[in-house]
């Protein structure tokens, strides 16, 4: 297992330019091979469905063309989560999916069938929540004990992020999800957003019945796809409201996203599955080092304060966290600390408020900014950083 940072940076082109991404929550880079393969599927499918081909099978064959590109950005998929290429649908966006399954599920949910939500989850269905499920103010973790409590028999569906994408924390989604299964039939939905691309979020590890991602997350094109753990779950929905149109040249990109993250560890052989599987550890133990840099760093500054990690509630806490960080500096709009940073060569997201962030008080503050970081990032890019937020903090 190696993880070659050098390497990997390589295989982003767009570094080139003298800037320092610091965005990976908001737009993470797009690696290289990613770019020429949409490019290449937008030349192609025009000329695949061209309506003036003749002979008697001719449309089919060249529809066919489309749809071979859909079938490998399911296939890619079902590689990235470990299930199987009948058992995923695409979608233009997690919004599009999410209001679909709203449907598919409905059969799930009827005769009184529970459904168990959280408060701050990034994508919701459209049918009533029974449950909530909330989280800790001082880190942003959901914990797991309490479903222990807020599962019963009657339960039939519990939605959950992988991770809140802007204060980092990780929910043990395996966990509540053996809870779940324990006390329940219930099915168990993940975004897996947050951490696709840096976490291994296949249904083994997870625990989960069904997975959600947005493509972009790990710097593919704007798709999305939901993944069931089993095509024998169908019968229980209405699954034709998931077979969705998208755009074969997006399509055309996922699976060199896909590629790409399973040839981050340039060691890793085998399958795509089992390069996955050696990449995203390898890649994980780096991206968790590079955090814990990142913390440690900003926290000596005296007037930043780091949603979810500084403050007496999260004190000796120890929670898992992706290498992201909001943070507050008293006194000092965030517009002008991004203002700041960019004058410094350095580009960082304004920090996007929803219903964990308010609830740590947010609102009460001059905003907030957030670092995410990637598999392209080092520890000289921390170091810039904190060099250019000391003139303020």
């Amino acid at each position: 297992m190696s993880f070659d940072v050098a390497r990997v940076r390589g295989l982003y082109t767009s570094l080139s330019d003298g800037w320092v991404y610091l965005n990976a929550d908001s737009s993470p880079q797009i690696p290289e091979s990613v770019s020429a393969a949409t490019a290449r599927a937008f030349r192609n499918a025009p000329l695949m469905d061209n309506s003036q081909s003749t002979g008697t099978h001719a449309k089919n064959q060249l529809t066919l063309g489309s749809e071979t590109m859909v079938a490998t950005a399911r296939r890619a998929i079902a590689d990235l989560t470990g299930t199987v290429e009948k058992a995923v649908f695409l979608g233009p966006s997690l919004e599009t999916i999410y209001h679909r399954l709203s449907i598919a599920l409905a059969p799930l949910l009827r005769h009184g069938g529970e459904l168990i939500s959280t408060r701050t989850a990034t994508h919701t269905l459209d049918v009533p929540v029974h449950r909530y499920a909330e989280n800790d103010l001082g880190t942003g973790e959901i914990p797991a004990w309490q479903y222990r409590d807020l599962v019963t028999g009657g339960t039939r569906l519990v939605t959950i992020s992988s991770a809140h994408p802007q204060v980092g924390t990780v929910n043990n989604i395996a966990e509540i999800a053996d809870i779940t299964h324990s006390q329940s039939r219930a099915w168990v939905l993940v975004d897996a957003t947050a951490c696709a691309g840096m976490r291994d979020i296949t249904f083994n590890t997870l625990g989960a019945d069904i997975i959600t991602v947005d493509c972009a997350a790990f710097g593919g094109p704007h798709i999305a796809a939901v993944a069931f753990r089993d095509v024998s779950m169908f019968p229980r929905m209405y699954v034709e409201t998931l077979r969705m149109d998208v755009a074969p040249g997006l399509a055309g990109g996922v699976s060199a996203a896909i590629d790409h993250l399973a040839d981050l560890d340039e060691d890793a052989l085998g399958t795509r599955k089992k390069r996955l599987k050696a990449s995203l550890a390898a890649s994980g133990q780096y991206l968790e080092r590079l955090g814990n840099y990142l913390v440690d760093s900003l926290s000596v500054l005296p007037k930043i304060h780091l949603l979810g990690i500084s403050g007496e509630l999260a004190s000796g806490a120890h929670v898992d966290r992706l290498p992201r960080v909001s943070f507050i500096i008293e006194g000092v709009p965030d517009e002008t600390i991004f203002n700041r940073l960019l004058s410094h060569g350095l580009v960082a997201s304004m920090t996007r408020r929803d219903a964990l962030l308010e609830a740590m008080g947010i609102d009460d503050t001059q905003g907030a900014l957030t670092i995410g970081l990637h598999v392209y990032n080092t520890t000289n890019d921390i170091d810039q950083l904190v060099r250019t937020m000391a003139s303020l903090a």
